[in-house]
């Protein structure tokens, strides 16, 4: 059951960093608040997004320690370490479609962000832990006494102006990003925890015959 779980994991990882990579290619017409970061820290100082997205989400991680260590495992380092260079590839391979400063582009995002939503609720329905974000959300939640979406909003309004002073690519999808996003997400998680849960019944009589 483990093998399946992290298949379902890195295939998660997978989709979330190719929708990522889709999104940078129309960067110019906004990006989710934690891309704009990483795409200004990358414009600045080298190096590549998929890196600054390492950096940062083991920046969390390390606050995450200090604040709540009980949503750090396996999967929250695992996640940290591997979008950024799976994004990476999927830009160095030139294969995504290109900006096209037409109505298209915003076609080009809105693949980008279901394909997105679609991996992050794969890999968190695999069961073997929340992202660094994520984790740090509920950690600053659990402290501060906010909702779980407060938090969100506070921490990314936050990611998103230190994004904007250094110059990060906010247009009108930064604004609507979530709203698209986190359905998608929703549907996928939900069907993703019932592929999971339907292998683990077909698993479990077997195991108690083996018992028997």
């Amino acid at each position: 059951m483990k093998f399946i779980q992290y298949v379902l994991f890195f295939l998660g990882l997978i989709f979330f960093g190719l929708g990522n990579a889709i999104a940078v290619k129309v960067k110019y017409v906004g990006l989710h608040p934690w891309e704009v970061l990483n795409v200004a820290l990358y414009q600045h100082f080298g190096l590549t997004i998929g890196t600054w997205g390492v950096i940062c989400g083991l920046f969390l991680i390390i606050v995450s320690l200090f604040v709540d260590r009980r949503y750090i495992s396996i999967g929250t380092i695992l996640n940290a370490l591997c979008i950024g260079p799976i994004m990476d590839f999927f830009l160095w391979l030139d294969i995504l479609p290109k900006a096209t400063n037409t109505w298209v582009d915003y076609f080009i995002l809105l693949s980008g962000i279901v394909i997105t939503g679609i991996g992050g609720g794969m890999y968190v329905a695999a069961g073997i832990g929340a992202g660094p974000r994520d984790g740090f959300m509920l950690s600053i939640s659990d402290k501060s006494k906010l909702s779980v979406s407060q938090a969100r909003i506070i921490v990314e309004s936050l990611v998103l102006v230190f994004g904007f002073l250094l110059g990060g690519p906010i247009f009108i999808a930064t604004f609507i990003y979530t709203f698209i996003q986190s359905p998608v997400f929703q549907r996928s998680l939900k069907f993703f925890k019932g592929f999971v849960a339907s292998i683990q019944k077909k698993r479990n009589p077997t195991q108690k015959g083996i018992a028997i």
